[in-house]
């Protein structure tokens, strides 16, 4: 084993907090070891996977980077439609070839997994040729655009069998996986709802991102960006490099943001989604030419099932909070609550659970009656229940933090790379993809048609 696992190992015995006797690291431990040295076998030539990466902007770069950390994988190609990102991709990776045709990457007889990590618009079209043409899929987060595109896209991925994953690298985390086992240890009694939140206070944060000083229709292929819309527009940088702002090519708060919530409240409660969705949102401050707002909040109502009780999430992202950058899944449960933080960096549960007596005095009507009353009824108070039963019971906060160092997304790639190596399934497949991003799209339709969307999570279709 390397010196830099070895250390990498040493860091998560000692990093991994776990303050509750309820909850041992050992088999955290264990998991993560496991991986390692699963990850660390050598590499035969049957085993290299070559990829190619659709889309080289900021989430293309980084997805490359997660994915070139599994061994054996090798990146022989990259396509993007600005040619300033092509020449970036050839000074980092020198032998690769580089295109602005996705058609082209597809056609490669040597390219067996892409990554598709275009603009939202592009993601189900990429992703349905490709499967056809053999090659396993990582599509990133959400892997559709429309809603309408969702059950097409399934369909295909189980008529051509293809490896399909979708990156929402927090369903890969280990404090995600370690919050699922206790969730369902029922640390913390049963759920009744969720507060999920993404705080934001920064241009950069807003989507404002960086445009090059050559940016032209000489330097993008900004005909076929657009080669899907129906009503073409003339060239704009703002919407090729900024594309997350408008609703043509992006999904806005909630195709971007709130997909990775709904994608980690899924994964530990087994849930295939809500029945009814109420958003409410508004461009309160960067108003620089977008059409999507940048603050937006949602009701959500998840119905009974056999997977859980029914429960509420409330959802919101500011991209103008006053609190700083800030993100946390809370889920509530009625002896306890998970309070999730980062991208899967670790989680706090904190327990409150009620005494087997109801209680009486303090703020209650028993002052209000007639001092006699008062006694009799704490007289047949103090004889019903016992003192033991009438104390709170102090419970021990479990905390739980990944190693320094540790990435969900190498994670959610390994994941990908091992499914395509073993035939085994994907830890985030079409159907729990779709079933994540459907609600978020429903809740722009919710925002931009002013009503109540109501949606049927078994067979994920929207109720008119």
């Amino acid at each position: 084993m390397s010196t830099d696992r070895r250390k990498f190992l040493k860091q998560f015995g000692s990093a991994v907090i776990l303050t509750s006797a309820s909850l041992n690291s050992l088999a955290a431990q264990e998991d993560i070891e496991r991986r390692i040295l699963h990850a660390e076998k050598r590499i035969s030539a049957n085993d290299k996977i070559r990829i190619a990466t659709i889309g080289m902007g900021i989430m293309g770069f980084n997805d490359t980077r997660a994915a070139l950390t599994v061994p054996g994988v090798e990146l022989v190609a990259c396509c993007d439609l600005y040619q300033g990102r092509l020449q970036r991709a050839k000074e980092l990776y020198p032998n690769i070839d580089v295109t602005n045709d996705y058609r082209q990457i597809l056609d490669r007889k040597d390219v067996d997994a892409v990554i598709i990590a275009t603009s939202d618009n592009w993601h189900s079209t990429i992703a349905i040729e490709a499967m056809r043409k053999g090659k396993a899929v990582y599509s990133e987060k959400p892997m559709v655009h429309k809603i309408s595109e969702g059950l097409n896209e399934i369909k295909v991925q189980q008529e051509t069998k293809a490896i399909f994953q979708v990156g929402s690298q927090r369903i890969s985390s280990i404090a995600f996986q370690k919050a699922k086992e206790l969730y369902k240890a029922g640390e913390i009694g049963q759920i009744n709802s969720v507060e999920a939140s993404f705080n934001r206070q920064s241009a950069l944060g807003a989507w404002q991102y960086t445009i090059p000083l050559d940016a032209s229709p000489q330097t993008v292929a900004w005909d076929r960006f657009q080669a899907n819309d129906k009503v073409k527009q003339a060239y704009d940088s703002n919407r090729f490099f900024r594309w997350r702002n408008y609703r043509e090519y992006g999904t806005g708060i909630a195709g971007d943001l709130f997909v990775h919530l709904l994608t980690g409240i899924h994964f530990i409660t087994d849930s295939k989604g809500p029945e009814k969705i109420c958003a409410i949102g508004g461009l309160n401050y960067w108003k620089d030419g977008r059409n999507v707002p940048d603050i937006m909040s949602a009701i959500i109502q998840y119905p009974e099932t056999k997977e859980h009780p029914a429960f509420q999430v409330s959802l919101r992202v500011n991209f103008v909070s006053g609190e700083g950058e800030h993100s946390s899944t809370k889920i509530i449960g009625s002896e306890g609550v998970i309070d999730l933080y980062g991208e899967g960096d670790g989680f706090t549960i904190r327990k409150n659970k009620m005494p087997t007596a109801p209680g009486i005095g303090g703020w209650d009507s028993l002052a209000t009656y007639p001092e006699a009353m008062q006694k009799q009824l704490l007289d047949a108070y103090g004889q019903k229940y016992s003192a033991a039963s009438q104390q709170v019971p102090k419970l021990a906060d479990i905390n739980y933090m990944a190693p320094q160092g540790y990435s969900a997304s190498n994670d959610h790639f390994a994941n990908f790379m091992d499914s395509i190596r073993t035939g085994k399934p994907v830890v985030e497949d079409a159907t729990f993809g779709f079933r994540a991003a459907a609600p978020c799209l429903a809740c722009n339709d919710s925002y931009f048609f002013n009503k109540i969307v109501y949606w049927n999570p078994e067979e994920m279709y929207l109720i008119e």
